[in-house]
């Protein structure tokens, strides 16, 4: 059974920093795009950063470019997406997704997802 694990989220002010990790089981974590995608209030899932295991490559949406960082444990199949610099408007419920690609670019939509975690509300408060 594959079983995405997320965690991390919670409320933070403006200009501080979260941490959601993901951990990943039932998969074999170097086949698999892993990253994570948000709603935001009346808005579409989007994909905010995604990660290719095998050579490191990663995507971001251009709204969290040098604010958010995506790193792996590839020991505990568990990736990181480390925010800093939070914003109002970076405030959604936040997925774990593994995609069966090493193209992380795919990221863009999430039409592609294979696999989903549970969200978790991130909220940065102004």
């Amino acid at each position: 059974e594959v079983q995405l694990q997320a965690s991390g989220g919670g409320l933070v002010q403006a200009g501080g920093s979260l941490r959601l990790s993901c951990a990943a089981s039932g998969i074999t974590f170097d086949d698999y795009v892993i990253g994570w995608f948000r709603q935001l209030p009346g808005k579409e899932r989007e994909g905010v950063s995604c990660l290719t295991q095998t050579d490191g490559t990663a995507y971001y949406i251009d709204s969290v470019k040098g604010r958010f960082t995506l790193s792996s444990d590839k020991a505990l199949n568990t990736v990181y997406l480390q925010m800093d610099s939070l914003k109002p408007e970076d405030t959604g419920v936040y997925y774990c997704a593994a995609i069966r690609t090493d193209y992380s670019a795919v990221c863009y939509s999430p039409n592609f997802v294979d696999y989903w975690g549970k969200g978790t509300q991130v909220t940065v408060s102004s």
